[in-house]
Parts: structure tokens; sequence; C-alpha cells
């Protein structure tokens, strides 16, 4: 078991390395000299977070030598199946969000259908045979969906920008909203320019009757070894005339919550991530204490957790983060949405929390 651990660690490291040597971002250095975020050619967190992140080689060794306690569910994860047409026979003024599993969501509101992070894929990987294997299905056939109106990237890591979902929604989705760089992959994957709005920290588009602004988050990107920050990560705020709603893509507690909640709240629904958080990267990943913190800075009425019960991407149980985030919003009377995978949840209805993970 552990010559299989080494080889495929080493398959991983040769592959991602000549992957991104021979698939370079052709990126835009004028448009980037422009953002606040970048410099020395990569860009920044601002400010910059203590460096208490694990080492690459330290992962590996943790890896290889430390036993998983439930890493995979014990049997199958209830899902919840979505049809187009259930979707499409929503009423605009009955605005509702989809679980479709990790951090992928489907949102139907002012009329609009949108994806975030859609990830599809069968593994988090840039391989089919290798990587982090899918514990449930997507709760949906994308090839029923005629017509997406938007999709919404935060960054360019494989659990959230998949080259294989995109090539699917690129034909039949009018408009996508990305962080600054991310536009190059969706071009070189076949999406047309003119759908493509890539945008800096604090910049805002008007798409119709909703707002979607990229705001702020502590993270990083790349998609191998040598890529290292070549393109933005963000979390994005959905406006409407009714809601106003708070997704934060991947990242590390910050004072950015704090900044975004004054600048840009109050949030009827904070999205937030909560899972694959460990002690040797809390400046990436947020602990379930910190999510709860973050609910609290963006002043958000409901707290929707996602990042987990889809992949094994850390050392913690796989239920690990809707437990401890079902038990500290008890203690502290904060509202948890966590819904079935699939399962409609309305944005004007009351918090769904059916405590589905605890059959392991």
């Amino acid at each position: 078991m552990k010559f299989i651990k080494y080889a495929v660690v080493i398959i991983i490291v040769l592959v991602s390395t000549t992957l991104i040597v021979g698939c370079a971002l052709q990126t835009d250095i004028p448009v980037f000299n422009q953002s606040p975020q970048y410099a020395g050619d990569v860009f920044n967190n601002d400010p910059a977070p203590a460096s208490n992140t694990t080492t690459f080689f330290g992962f590996i060794q943790r890896y290889l030598l430390e036993a998983k306690i439930d890493a995979e569910p014990a049997q199958p994860i209830p899902l919840k199946f979505i049809s187009y047409q259930e979707i499409v026979n929503l009423a605009d003024d009955t605005p509702a969000i989809y679980r479709l599993g990790h951090s992928s969501l489907l949102l139907k509101i002012a009329g609009k259908i949108i994806l975030i992070d859609p990830m599809f894929s069968e593994r988090a990987s840039p391989f089919s045979f290798i990587g982090p294997k899918r514990f449930h299905r997507v709760p949906l056939n994308i090839k029923d969906f005629a017509e997406i109106d938007a999709v919404i990237i935060s960054h360019d890591h494989y659990d959230h920008l998949d080259k294989e979902t995109i090539t699917k929604l690129r034909n039949n989705t009018k408009q996508f909203f990305v962080p600054l760089g991310v536009g190059e992959y969706l071009a070189q994957w076949g999406v047309a320019k003119d759908k493509v709005n890539e945008l800096d920290w604090w910049q805002s588009v008007d798409f119709d009757d909703i707002k979607f602004t990229a705001t702020p988050a502590q993270h990083f990107s790349g998609r191998g070894l040598l890529d290292r920050n070549k393109t933005l990560w963000a979390s994005w705020v959905i406006t409407t005339a009714t809601h106003n709603i708070f997704y934060s893509g991947d990242g590390g507690y910050f004072d950015g919550f704090k900044k975004i909640g004054a600048a840009l709240g109050p949030f009827n629904l904070a999205i937030l991530e909560s899972g694959a958080y460990d002690k040797n990267w809390p400046s990436v990943h947020m602990m379930p204490e910190q999510t709860i913190q973050a609910h609290k800075d963006l002043n958000a009425d409901v707290l929707l957790p996602v990042h987990n019960s889809t992949f094994d991407l850390a050392f913690h149980p796989w239920y690990d983060p809707l437990a401890k985030l079902s038990v500290l919003a008890l203690e502290q009377e904060i509202k948890l949405a966590a819904p079935i995978i699939g399962e409609q949840y309305l944005l004007d209805g009351n918090a769904i929390n059916r405590r589905w993970w605890e059959f392991n």
C-alpha cells in the first residue's frame, strides 16, 4: 500500500509539471499591472497572510504516513435529482438555490439560471484516472439544460474550474464571470471571448437585473507546479432588487469579510466554504469556528456551507464540517442551511438543516 502511495505521488508531480510547461497561459500583463493585487508577475493577497502553510513535501509526508478516519461515506449520500423543467417552471419571484456537490451551486434568481463553480467531472484532478473521486453523482444532467444565463468562477483550482464541465457549458451559457486571468483558460477551451467578463476585486458588472461584484478572498491560484498565482482568485456578491448573496469561493479567514460586510452587506445568504481545512493550511481554508465568524462579519441572515461532502481533499472525516457547524450554529443561534445535495432551498423560506450526514 505504501508503494502505491509513493507511485501515485510521483505520477502526480511528473505529469503536473509536464502539463504546466506545455500549457502556459498567455496572460495580459498590461491589464494585470493596473490591478492593486498584481506585483512581481503574480497576484497577491492583501495583506499577505502569515506564512504558516505546510510545504508541498510536508503534505506528501502526511499523505503517506497519516491514517485517515472516515475519509469517505460508509454508504451512499442522499440525493435529490433536479430537472431543467423544474428550474424553468420556478416563478421569477421565488428565488431558489440548489447544492450540486462540493462548491457547485445552481441559483434561480430574478428569472435567471446561474451556476457557481460548476464542477461535474468524476475527479477533482487534471487526470481522468487518478485524483480525488466523487462520493456521489451530480444531481442533474447538464445536457438537459438548454440555456444557462451565467456561470461564476471563483478561481482556477481543479475542484472549482473544470475543463470538461466548461466545454459542455460553453455553447448554451450566455455569459461567464471570472477573476482576472481565468478568462484565458476559457478561451483555450473554446468559450467565445465576448462571453467572458474578467473582474478585479471590487469591480462590478450589471447583467440585466443582477449585479455581480468580485470581492477579495485570501487564497491562491494555480493548476500545476509552475503557475502559482498567475491568475486572480475572488469571492462574489450577487445582488438583485430584492436579494443580496455572498459566495466566498475558497479562502482562509481574514479581515476582508468585515470590509465586504460593511461595504456591500447585509446579506440574505452567505455561502461560505467549510471543508478541506487543516492545522497546516489555516491561511487558505477556514476552520469551522472561522466560518461562523466570517458569517457574523458579513452581517448575513442565513449560512449555507459548501466545499464539503463530495471529495476527499483533507485529513478530517468527510462529515466533520457539517457536524461541527451544526453544533456551533445551534449554540450561537445562527440560521444554518444544510439541504440534501440537489434539494431545493427557497431563499425566502426557512433554513433547512436535515442533519443528513449522521447516517455514517
